[in-house]
């Protein structure tokens, strides 16, 4: 593949990748736009491709994502195979990136850290499967209240209402696959790790 051609491959994945991390993060691009100082109008063409990726539009888009600038663009890393996890931080979590491409399920790794103990229900589009890697997790899921013990996972449709956090109040880790509608995996959580609703 020609130079020219390998440059304008990563420019077309710009937009689509710029859309997914707001997407992921919960922003508008009204309030988006008011982080970093560029137009809605421009932003929403940067995400469609109508707009051609600049320094000067992109360096403030990653100091807004927190990413480095490279993850924007999606520079490739030729000659080297060893895959480069970058965490970030995401609502007071750590938060390691598992597959770099676009599209399809997504893989994570998170931490959670011991304080977050106070749910926070909330709901977007998706399904999720969590996998506890490492000490107590703590999942509501609508009028559910688990607890989950490294080994054990749960899958679930992520339009009802859903939290998960410390669940003894020490840190925990966690695997999470997360996609579209009917991307699914299909492991359960075990019943008996339900707690009394009461300790909500």
């Amino acid at each position: 593949m020609e130079e020219n051609t390998i440059i304008a491959a990563a420019l077309d994945a710009v937009g689509p990748r710029l859309k997914r991390m707001r997407s992921q993060r919960g922003i508008t691009l009204a309030e988006l736009s008011g982080t970093t100082g560029i137009s809605t109008s421009t932003l929403s063409r940067l995400e469609t491709g109508q707009r051609r990726p600049s320094l000067e539009l992109l360096l403030p888009l990653a100091q807004a994502y927190r990413v480095p600038l490279d993850e924007l663009v999606g520079a490739p890393e030729v000659g080297d195979p060893r895959v480069r996890l970058k965490p970030r931080r995401v609502n007071g979590r750590t938060v390691i990136p598992l597959t770099p491409q676009p599209g399809g399920v997504q893989a994570w790794k998170i931490l959670i850290p011991a304080t977050q103990t106070k749910p926070e229900p909330r709901t977007h589009e998706g399904y999720e499967w969590l996998y506890v890697l490492a000490g107590k997790m703590r999942l509501i899921l609508g009028d559910h209240n688990l607890v989950l013990s490294a080994g054990e996972a749960a899958e679930f449709d992520t339009r009802l209402p859903h939290w998960f956090g410390s669940a003894d109040g020490k840190g925990a880790e966690v695997l999470s696959l997360f996609g579209r509608q009917g991307e699914g995996v299909h492991v359960r959580a075990k019943s008996e790790s339900r707690v009394d609703s009461a300790d909500i």
